[in-house]
């Protein structure tokens, strides 16, 4: 059920059930042995498959999708008077259309009462503390788009909203602003990360926000002013200075991002695996929380060169690589592979792997755990080291999400979607494979033994909102500036 977007679009699909049901194909013409009683509750229930699975995403599009089951429900009810063993799946129809439209109106309203602010775009301590919830395309989220002189309006809108209503709320803001005498005639939309890229949207884009790399941030300018953007000071300059993490534990440090990858886990829907990688921008459903994983798991990689290279002292920094070791260890004990990997590549960037008198300091102990969890990262013979330890773990865990994705990507890639108007449901089926390990990863809740320390909540506080330097360029230069070349 979840690969039909693969192969047949959600309209599409709607329309052959609604067909189907309504057809009165004699037997043996495609339905053999099947009188019309039978042929209409198996279409029921091939509905009822796809309500449920979707169910979450339909009741989001409001009366776009009630439309369906509202339609399949009037035609289930002209045919009682000849088949009444319809009649209990009649009733499960009309339960249908009121949980697709009565729930969706209430949880809209719940929901609208707090707008949130996105991911990493705002600090506040009492919005990071919170659990985390699914993102849906209706949520009215706070997001900051900066002009060419660094300035920012700060703007609310939905999640899903296209690239032309943005820069409409962005020149309603400046109209009203001190800062611009002038009103900005032609806005265009730009992406500008830390190392001063810059990717303009079409009008058309929609969901931006969740595609932001970690610290990139939207620019609203002229086009010609596009080659004057530069990133924001913050992301060109550093200050040296002592860790936070210095003076918490690592084992709170893991429990904390055992916690929130769990929560982020568990935001994604099974279907956003396969729009993202199958239909990207064209995907009915776009995948928002799933980008958000992806996004973390760069923020953790980055989070550790940030804090090793900012610190000035040689014995804190084997301090910090003791430390990080160790919590890497805590979240493979916790069967956290997104963050393990993310630790662990975190630590073989480049500007880290080369700082010689840091590495030379670390006991013995730690240098052997390190090179044994980078075996199990060496992506040599497909990753089998890593597919060994998931093999050999039961939920629930925290898969390394960009391997499977990488995973998905090759067999919709090696494989025919169609051998000429023939479905290659062999495909289909190892992509269910894929996405039914994932239901498994998660068929087990998460329970965490440990008691929350009395600095928990400040521990929780920097986990979910970690200080990130993504600019390799600028590891570089601070990890050439800690040791020399020639030392």
């Amino acid at each position: 059920m979840l690969t039909h977007p693969i192969f047949l679009a959600p309209d599409k699909f709607q329309q052959v059930l609604l067909q189907q049901f309504s057809s009165e194909g004699k037997q043996g013409e495609g339905w053999p042995g099947w009188d019309g009683a039978e042929r209409k509750l198996a279409v029921l229930t091939m509905a009822f498959r796809y309500l449920d699975t979707y169910r979450d995403l339909l009741q989001e599009e409001g009366d776009r999708s009630n439309t369906f089951p509202k339609e399949l429900y009037l035609c289930a009810v002209q045919e009682l008077s000849r088949f009444p063993e319809l009649v209990e799946d009649v009733l499960k129809l009309q339960r249908w259309t009121e949980i697709l439209h009565s729930p969706a109106e209430e949880d809209k309203e719940s929901r609208k009462k707090q707008v949130r602010p996105l991911f990493r775009h705002f600090r506040r301590i009492d919005a990071c503390l919170q659990p985390r919830e699914a993102f849906r395309g209706s949520d009215e989220i706070f997001c900051r788009v900066y002009t060419p002189d660094h300035s920012y309006v700060t703007i609310r809108s939905r999640l899903s909203c296209r690239v032309g209503e943005i820069l409409a709320l962005v020149k309603e803001k400046l109209q009203y602003s001190e800062d611009q005498p002038t009103q900005p005639a032609n806005l265009i939309l730009v992406a500008v990360t830390s190392s001063g890229e810059k990717a303009v949207f079409r009008p058309s884009d929609e969901a931006v926000f969740t595609t932001l790399g970690v610290n990139t941030h939207l620019f609203a300018c002229e086009p010609a002013e596009l080659e004057s953007l530069i990133p924001l000071p913050e992301e060109i300059h550093w200050s040296p200075g002592d860790s936070k993490l210095h003076d918490m534990s690592a084992e709170e440090v893991a429990n904390q991002l055992v916690v929130f990858d769990w929560e982020l886990f568990s935001c994604v829907h099974e279907v956003e695996f396969v729009c993202y990688v199958f239909h990207g921008e064209q995907a009915r459903w776009r995948p928002l929380n799933l980008e958000l994983i992806l996004q973390r798991c760069s923020e953790v990689q980055h989070w550790v060169a940030t804090e090793i290279l900012q610190c000035q002292s040689l014995p804190k920094r084997i301090q910090l690589l003791r430390k990080f070791i160790k919590i890497a260890a805590l979240c493979k004990q916790q069967q956290d592979l997104l963050s393990f990997l993310a630790l662990v590549l975190g630590l073989d960037n480049p500007a880290v792997s080369r700082l010689r008198l840091t590495w030379e300091g670390l006991p013995g102990k730690f240098r052997k755990q390190f090179q044994q969890f980078e075996s199990i990262a060496d992506p040599s013979r497909n990753h089998k080291s890593y597919r060994d330890l998931l093999a050999s773990l039961r939920a629930p865990l925290i898969p390394f999400t960009p391997l499977l994705l990488k995973d998905l990507t090759f067999l919709h890639e090696s494989c025919k979607t169609f051998h000429g108007e023939l479905v290659n449901f062999e495909k289909m089926h190892k992509v269910a494979e894929m996405v039914r390990s994932i239901r498994r990863y998660r068929s087990t809740p998460l329970a965490m033994e440990a008691e929350p320390s009395p600095s928990h909540l400040q521990t929780k506080a920097y986990v979910r909102q970690l200080q990130v330097i993504d600019n390799q360029n600028l590891l570089f230069e601070m990890s050439s500036k800690l040791e020399p070349k020639d030392m």
